[in-house]
């Protein structure tokens, strides 16, 4: 076969001088590109060096294959994965992150996240079909839930945190996400998911024996009709619990303020600090 060829992943292995399985690793992981034709990985001999020089002992690393460097690509390697509906190649993704340094909490704000907007952003522009988007959305929701189990949560619980999205909002990914984060930092949460109407919000402030903040996720469309309605019934509800929204359809604190509400920032990691905020807040 001439050079520049494609090779079958076994002689990928060979010339990398690993076995086949540690080869079969690296394509899950999104180390080493690789298309399946049939029954057989083909690899770009060009691609080799780069895993070559990622597995060579750490004082010969070069810069660019560092921790650092690696999780710049985790959303790119999770893209892949997801839109393949690939959960187990996801997962090793997720644990090869982790096994290189990164929290539970970057997996999610710096790996899945942009991940997902990407995904979103080109089913938008026509490079990813619908149901490439909801098969992407599927398998990100059922990682999420498996790396919920690596957060610890240690001690009583704290307070309170009500998670969802205002009706009509129909993406619940988001609120997953961040009732991994909030769980991590010892807070009960009570996560309603997608498309919540306002009274559900308000029933559930009622039945929270302690009911730090509402926390409403708007990441795409205009709800902002929606996020009003939830903040008028909370307010007569429950006038002393703050609604915190976020997400990337809220682009400023200004914005929430219009609605009523306290901006937490775009992603999970931001509203995290801001329920974190008010609970020291609260104790002084």
């Amino acid at each position: 076969m001439p050079d520049g060829s494609p090779i079958t992943l076994r002689e990928a292995a060979d010339r990398l001088g690993v076995h086949y399985m540690t080869a079969y690793r690296y394509v899950r992981t999104g180390r080493l590109r690789a298309g399946r034709v049939g029954a057989h990985w083909w690899v770009d001999p060009g691609d080799l060096a780069a895993v070559s020089r990622s597995s060579a002992p750490a004082g010969r690393r070069a810069q660019g294959t560092s921790a650092t460097a690696r999780r710049a690509t985790l959303p790119r390697r999770l893209e892949a994965r997801l839109v393949a509906g690939d959960e187990a190649g996801a997962w090793s993704v997720v644990e090869a992150s982790l096994g290189s340094g990164a929290t539970p909490d970057d997996v999610l704000v710096e790996g899945i996240g942009p991940a997902m907007r990407a995904i979103g952003q080109r089913w938008e522009d026509g490079s990813y079909s619908v149901d490439d988007e909801h098969l992407a959305s599927a398998v990100a929701l059922r990682i999420v839930s498996r790396l919920g189990a690596r957060f610890p949560r240690r001690g009583a619980k704290r307070q309170a945190v009500i998670l969802g999205t205002p009706s009509g909002e129909l993406h619940s990914l988001p609120t997953a996400m961040a009732a991994n984060c909030l769980r991590g930092r010892g807070y009960e949460v009570v996560d309603l998911g997608g498309d919540v109407p306002a009274e559900a919000f308000a029933g559930a402030v009622a039945k929270a024996a302690r009911p730090l903040a509402v926390a409403l996720a708007v990441t795409a469309g205009d709800h902002d009709r929606a996020v009003r309605a939830t903040v008028r019934a909370l307010g007569q509800a429950a006038p002393d619990v703050p609604v915190l929204v976020g997400g990337a359809a809220i682009g400023s604190a200004a914005h929430a303020a219009r609605l009523g509400a306290r901006w937490t920032g775009a992603d999970a990691r931001s509203l995290a600090e801001s329920i974190d905020e008010r609970a020291r807040n609260l104790r002084r």
